[in-house]
């Protein structure tokens, strides 16, 4: 069975945005890209979590054409592409942070940095303006 998309899942918030990102693999490719600002597929290809290349390229292809990454030829190596967030994928932001906050409540082995966990509890939207004003600048 083909894997559903957006244009299968309209009506529904939860069920339209987990159409796009719903996966485990796309949301910590996006979470690679927004936080961590890996561009390049082996940046993702090396996340600590050990994707697969067939899985990497089927997700970064998907969030490509959901409109969430730009595939871009990289100015300084002909060969390789950049992928960056679109305004789409930007707007996301928000509420990754949500999802950041409640995962360090709860998870006893969290990984979130202490600065980065201040920053979203001293002014999360602040935070969340500062993280796109650098995308929209570079």
């Amino acid at each position: 069975m083909a894997k559903k998309t957006t244009s299968d899942w309209h009506g529904c918030p939860i069920r339209y945005a987990a159409a796009i990102f719903g996966d485990e693999w796309s949301m910590l490719i996006l979470r690679d890209i927004l936080f961590k600002y890996c561009k390049h597929y082996a940046d993702f290809l090396n996340a600590e979590e050990g994707i697969s290349t067939n899985i990497l390229a089927a997700r970064l292809h998907s969030l490509e054409s959901e409109g969430m990454l730009r595939k871009l030829a990289d100015p300084e190596h002909g060969a390789r592409y950049i992928y960056r967030p679109t305004k789409k994928c930007l707007e996301l932001i928000p509420a990754m942070l949500e999802i950041i906050e409640w995962s360090e409540k709860w998870d006893e082995n969290t990984g979130v940095p202490s600065e980065f966990i201040a920053e979203i509890r001293l002014d999360r939207i602040a935070f969340a303006k500062r993280l796109i004003a650098q995308f929209e600048e570079s």
